[in-house]
């Protein structure tokens, strides 16, 4: 039997990092360097729905703010 094969019935926990990026990361393991917990766990199926359903905008925080001061300054110059 391949690891593909075995149901997978690891806990996940959904994180998220300053960027507002979502992931996933097993339960019971300590979070990433810089990934805080959203108070969302389950079954692997269910955190990835839930990050489906609350990350509509795949763009890096950073860049969506970039991208908003860059518009407010064509809206002023025009």
């Amino acid at each position: 039997m391949y690891d593909d094969d075995k149901e997978d019935t690891t806990i996940y926990k959904v994180v998220v990092n300053h960027e507002e990026q979502y992931s996933i990361w097993p339960a019971y393991r300590d979070n990433p360097l810089g990934w805080n917990d959203v108070g969302k766990s389950g079954l692997k199926a269910e955190c990835l729905e839930y990050i489906k359903e609350v990350w509509t905008d795949m763009r890096p925080l950073s860049l969506r703010r970039h991208m908003e001061e860059t518009a407010k300054v064509q809206m002023t110059t025009q």
